[in-house]
């Protein structure tokens, strides 16, 4: 879906566009990756069904799995786009802004996170000696100005399931999620529906963009076709 998404915006018939989802638990390995960052076995991983994919985006191996808000944002970066100061937005400035929103969002639910310098991604705030837990992963790929990959927020993540790789090369922080570290009560449920409406929302107002959702690839590749129409809405805390 991706790829497919990927060639609609390259060829600019779909405007910018961010997939969220949840995926099955599943290692993926970015062109920087060490296999050895693996910890578990073959037979350990095919035993609790998650598989393994070599990908393009930057970054070493990263875990996806239920209870973690997956997106993947399709933007071309020669947009108008904020911070642009150039025909095109920096990568880095890329990631910059995705980690705005995702802090935003963290906020959201009453978490106060931060970004580490040297450390791409999302954290949490820590002090003494309780050390930074990492919230948020981020990993893109540009081709010919158009992003894609892109984030995964810890919502209700088991965070066990961390324990079969060396998350991003990183050894000296551990992830964390919105669940483990809101206060009781909390500001706003860690729920994913929750997560989906505040990342939403946070990534139209860092990106200066209208959100609007669209339920199928079919509706938003072809929004002319009546079959779909019905499928298509708008609201500010859109997927």
């Amino acid at each position: 879906m991706q790829h497919e998404l990927v060639a609609a915006r390259k060829a600019g018939s779909i405007a910018d566009t961010l997939l969220l989802l949840e995926h099955p638990p599943v290692l993926t390995l970015g062109r920087n990756a060490h296999r050895e960052n693996i910890l578990a076995s073959d037979e350990v991983l095919k035993a609790k069904g998650v598989e393994i994919h070599e990908i393009n985006r930057g970054g070493d191996v990263t875990y996806h799995g239920p209870g973690q808000l997956v997106g993947y944002p399709i933007v071309d970066l020669r947009g108008d786009l904020p911070g642009k100061k150039g025909p095109h937005l920096g990568p880095v400035d890329f990631v910059r802004l995705l980690e705005e929103v995702l802090i935003r969002t963290c906020r959201n639910f009453g978490v106060q996170a931060q970004r580490i310098k040297g450390r791409t991604g999302v954290w949490t705030v820590g002090g003494g000696s309780v050390l930074e837990g990492k919230l948020a992963a981020i990993g893109v790929h540009v081709s010919q100005g158009v992003t894609s990959h892109g984030f995964a927020l810890n919502v209700t993540t088991d965070l066990r399931d961390f324990q079969w790789i060396v998350p991003c090369g990183i050894t000296d922080r551990m992830p964390t999620s919105l669940e483990n570290e809101v206060d009781d009560p909390p500001l706003l449920a860690p729920t994913m529906e929750n997560a989906r409406n505040m990342v939403s929302r946070n990534f139209g107002t860092v990106f200066e963009r209208q959100m609007l959702a669209v339920e199928s690839l079919e509706s938003l590749l072809h929004p002319g076709d009546t079959r779909h129409e019905s499928a298509i809405t708008a609201h500010s805390s859109a997927q």
